[in-house]
């Protein structure tokens, strides 16, 4: 398992407005990438989740855009003129994250575009097992391209290393925020997704999916852990998590039968 790195050659435009500011832009390799930068919003720790939630739904058979390490060195959006997105840029040197742009995509609406119970119930599973909190009915994180269902944006993914707390707790949230995703309501199988995902994914894989976080993304000045101790703990949350599974399918499906009732 491994990624490609590309070097950035050009700015485009920014995505949407908000602290992260992710952009469109291309690399050397001529394609262009949505790029998530280490110098937004929440740092590193949103290229971290990003990396890792996109790697885990592809190995779990999703279709998620391409994922590539993108370096961007002092001369990148020389020309910008929006002073913003000047300092993010001089904020972001080296390492960053892209996902290969998905041209004229449409965004996935649940309430238009039918998704089938189990699909449904995989998704809302993965995002209970990620804890991400971002895949609302007002913001579906979801795209439809050629006619296939896509997942994007996992960014808001493993929010216990905001914290960094009760790290031997964080792998037994049963994650109550999975009652505003987008798909609860069509996910009636999720006892069977559970044993389904269970089967798909190893702790090996997710080992191998912790190992590609770069050193530059998990190094803080002044912090006393090296980047393999905070491996570490990103390793052991993922694997305590999948062995503990039934305890945030539960918490799913309780919150499904509120929404039904």
């Amino acid at each position: 398992m491994e990624l490609r790195t590309q070097e950035l050659t050009r700015y485009i435009l920014p995505m949407r407005e908000g602290g992260s500011l992710p952009a469109l832009a291309e690399a050397d390799d001529e394609f262009r990438y949505v790029v998530k930068f280490r110098g937004g919003g929440h740092g590193s720790k949103a290229l971290i989740a990003e990396l890792v939630g996109g790697l885990v739904a592809k190995s779990l058979g999703f279709r998620v855009p391409e994922l590539v390490f993108l370096n961007l060195d002092s001369r990148f959006g020389i020309t910008e003129p929006d002073e913003e997105v000047q300092d993010l840029l001089r904020a972001s040197e080296g390492l960053n994250l892209g996902l290969h742009f998905l041209d004229r995509a449409m965004t996935m609406d649940p309430s238009v575009n039918h998704v089938d119970p189990l699909t449904a119930s995989k998704i809302v599973w993965l995002d209970a097992f990620l804890t991400n909190i971002d895949r609302m009915r007002t913001n579906t994180n979801m795209l439809i391209w050629h006619g296939e269902l896509w997942l994007i944006d996992h960014g808001a993914s493993l929010h216990f290393h905001h914290s960094w707390r009760n790290l031997d707790d964080a792998p037994l949230d049963p994650f109550p925020f999975i009652r505003n995703h987008a798909l609860l309501p069509y996910a009636s199988q999720l006892a069977e997704a559970d044993k389904l995902m269970r089967q798909a994914i190893t702790p090996r894989t997710l080992s191998r999916i912790v190992d590609l976080i770069p050193d530059s993304w998990l190094q803080a000045e002044g912090d006393p852990e090296t980047p393999a101790e905070k491996r570490e703990v990103y390793r052991r949350f993922l694997t305590e998590r999948l062995k503990n599974s039934s305890i945030f399918v539960n918490r799913a499906i309780d919150e499904r039968k509120r929404l039904t009732v």
